[in-house]
């Protein structure tokens, strides 16, 4: 770090120390927490219904499973090998060249490499609220400001309000489109064009986490604005549809000298296991499409009990739906645990609404009797 960075960090570990968006990044702190020793600390913990971190309950599937199993032969091994492997088959994938793929241990790892590199040590980040978090954190912890931009009327990303706020002073652009926890996409024309516009500016990173769950043909991607040279970083998992959160690989997609400074920055690696398993994942198309179905089933059973119990909702294009009670979540969320069913943390300032992620049938019923039990309540 140079003398002008630590001074720059200093100054604004300084400035920042009493503001309100270390007390915000503190209250979602203190709840990531409150929630996780409510799972931890209950005995029966293991057999409640756990809809709260969107993750994939079908996962990983049999050839992932086997994938994992014969890796352990290379558990004694750094797992430089694999992730090379990886990256080529991402980047004949993808249509790009492997030095345009950083490997993350899952996509948060990204995020927080592209908070510190370009958004800390006095820069700006500027994203609409309430979104995913773990970029603007970990900026501000490493003395970045953010710059929180609230969502439009739909509950998407505010592009125009974005653009405006733009200066010399900002480091990065963060866009989560699909959004969580909202689950809203925006018209693809109109980020592609914000995209090629803003990234003149400054960087932009596009978390298409939830990509895969786009319904719409044709959806473009921002890493067509990668091949194009701009200055864009793109996040994709295989936490999600793939169901694999807890081997924990992910991957960012931007230009060979972003790549390689975003590489520098990470915190921690993937391993052979994820990586093996993320490899049969790519070559494995039928447990794709499966997973895709029965989240567009899951997903349906909670429009109609929505609609059936008068509850506004978004229609998602991830694999959780974020919908409308009238009651606090503070409430809500021990009330349904105390149904057996684990619900998604605050999201401020929407706290009278719910995001529930998607999972087994026999899951989404569960969820739909205690809902009904509680509001009837």
């Amino acid at each position: 770090m140079t003398n002008m960075n630590r001074r720059n960090a200093l100054q604004w570990a300084g400035l920042l120390s009493g503001s309100a968006i270390i007390k915000n990044l503190k209250y979602l702190d203190a709840w990531d927490h409150k929630i996780d020793a409510w799972h931890a600390s209950d005995s029966d913990s293991d057999k409640k219904v756990r809809l709260c971190y969107n993750e994939n309950p079908y996962g990983p599937s049999e050839n992932m499973r086997n994938a994992m199993i014969k890796a352990f032969d290379q558990a004694y091994m750094y797992p430089t090998g694999t992730i090379n492997e990886l990256k080529d088959l991402l980047a004949t994938e993808l249509g790009v060249t492997t030095d345009h793929i950083v490997i993350t241990a899952g996509s948060r790892e990204g995020l927080k490499a592209a908070g510190i590199t370009y958004a800390g040590y006095g820069k700006e980040v500027i994203a609409c609220s309430p979104t995913y978090k773990a970029l603007m954190d970990y900026a501000a912890r490493f003395g970045g400001y953010v710059n929180s931009v609230p969502l439009n009327d739909d509950l998407a990303y505010d592009l125009p309000e974005i653009e405006k706020r733009i200066s010399n002073h900002t480091g990065l652009v963060f866009l989560c489109n699909p959004n969580n926890p909202t689950g809203t996409l925006l018209d693809g024309n109109e980020v592609r064009a914000f995209c090629e516009r803003v990234s003149g500016e400054t960087m932009v990173f596009a978390d298409e986490v939830y990509y895969d769950y786009i319904a719409e043909p044709g959806y473009p991607s921002m890493i067509e604005l990668v091949k194009e040279g701009l200055n864009v970083i793109v996040a994709r998992t295989f936490s999600k549809i793939y169901g694999l959160a807890g081997a924990r690989v992910g991957y960012l997609v931007a230009r060979p000298e972003i790549a390689q400074r975003l590489n520098q920055n990470l915190q921690a690696s993937s391993n052979n296991i994820a990586c093996s398993a993320a490899i049969a994942a790519i070559k494995e198309k039928s447990f794709f499409d499966f997973s895709l179905q029965k989240n567009n089933e899951a997903r349906e059973y909670v429009y109609t009990l929505c609609d059936e119990l008068s509850l506004k909702y978004k229609r998602s294009h991830t694999n959780f739906v974020f919908f409308h009670t009238g009651i606090d979540i503070d409430e809500l969320i021990p009330k349904m645990a105390a149904e057996g069913v684990l619900i998604g943390r605050p999201f401020p300032p929407l706290t009278d609404w719910c995001r529930i992620s998607t999972g087994k049938m026999e899951e989404m019923e569960a969820f739909g009797a205690a809902l009904k039990r509680v509001i009837n309540a």
